[in-house]
């Protein structure tokens, strides 16, 4: 029998894998894009660990090994702005990325007093679109990414967490 994926806040000792598995998941929204300067891809260790320092960030694991992971943070308008959620490739499909976005949106809303929760995902990116929705978030708007990708805003009130997907 297998071991179960758990979900934890991510600590500073995390950062190196949640790096590197950003780096191995984002790499299929980079080809949908033809664009392999996307934020996810550019971002550096550095950076990764300042946002475990100072945001919200969980991890999934299985075992020892970070298989997953989403950060979020208040902005100052009180609402928690969600993203770079991720999935090692094996693994997705399970309901994870669904659990790591209600342990995120909990805790944004419960310590943080995030008023609603906000996300973009690339236009293209079905799969994304398709979780998001099912787990209660709805369109509001479009923007580009600093790396030219136009993106679809996304949003809901703060107290309706995500359920598994």
């Amino acid at each position: 029998m297998g071991m179960s994926v758990t979900i934890s806040a991510a600590a500073e000792q995390d950062a190196e894998q949640i790096f590197r598995l950003q780096y191995l998941c984002f790499q299929s929204e980079a080809a949908l894009y033809g664009n392999y300067r996307i934020d996810p891809l550019v971002q550096t260790l550095d950076s990764v660990r300042a946002e475990v320092a100072s945001d919200c960030v969980f991890v999934a694991r299985l075992g020892d090994e970070v298989v997953g992971s989403v950060r979020g943070r208040v902005t100052e308008d009180g609402s928690a702005a969600i993203g770079k959620l991720c999935v090692h490739p094996r693994l997705q499909g399970h309901g994870i990325g669904a659990r790591l976005l209600r342990a995120a949106e909990a805790a944004l809303a419960e310590q943080r007093g995030a008023t609603s929760f906000r996300l973009h995902t690339g236009h293209r990116s079905e799969g994304n679109l398709r979780l998001y929705r099912k787990v209660g978030y709805q369109t509001v708007g479009t923007s580009q990414g600093e790396d030219g990708v136009p993106m679809i805003v996304l949003e809901k009130p703060a107290g309706t967490y995500a359920a598994t997907a």
